[in-house]
């Protein structure tokens, strides 16, 4: 059984939340995905595993998600809400293409480091902070498709 999954269990228990099939099928399906996936695309592959799941019940079990910690909503540029697994304690950033919406995550300590230098370096104590850098993947570049458009 997915300990993520037992988590969201027990947080709708404990909001005295009634736990439905539907509700279960879509925290799945999403807790399964290994990309950032917007609701629309979660709501596709939810009808595949559970036809009788709405668009509006994908979108308030997103929402139930967040409140419980195990999904962060993030928005790139492109202004498209998107859902991703929220890891414990793992900080990361974003590299997004232009072209075919892939979407890289990446950890690199010299980038925090710099980032709490220049926050000091302005009498700050950074809390949190995104970084999101947009260009053009190798693949869109060479005229290839992505082996996945968004990851």
């Amino acid at each position: 059984m997915n300990n993520r999954l037992e988590i969201f269990r027990q947080w709708i228990k404990e909001q005295g939340l009634k736990a439905t099939s539907q509700r279960e099928d879509i925290a799945q399906v999403f807790l399964d995905a290994n990309r950032h996936i917007s609701v629309e695309e979660l709501y596709n592959e939810v009808r595949h595993v559970n036809p009788r799941v709405g668009y509006a019940t994908v979108y308030r079990t997103m929402k139930l998600l967040i409140e419980c910690g195990l999904a962060a909503e993030r928005h790139f540029a492109d202004g498209q809400a998107r859902f991703e697994k929220v890891e414990e304690e793992r900080h990361h950033d974003h590299i997004i293409c232009e072209r075919c919406g892939r979407i890289i995550e990446f950890v690199d300590p010299q980038i925090e480091q710099m980032q709490a230098k220049v926050a000091r370096q302005y009498g700050f104590l950074a809390t949190d902070h995104k970084m999101e850098i947009y260009g053009i993947c190798q693949e869109c570049r060479e005229g290839r498709e992505s082996r996945q458009a968004i990851s």
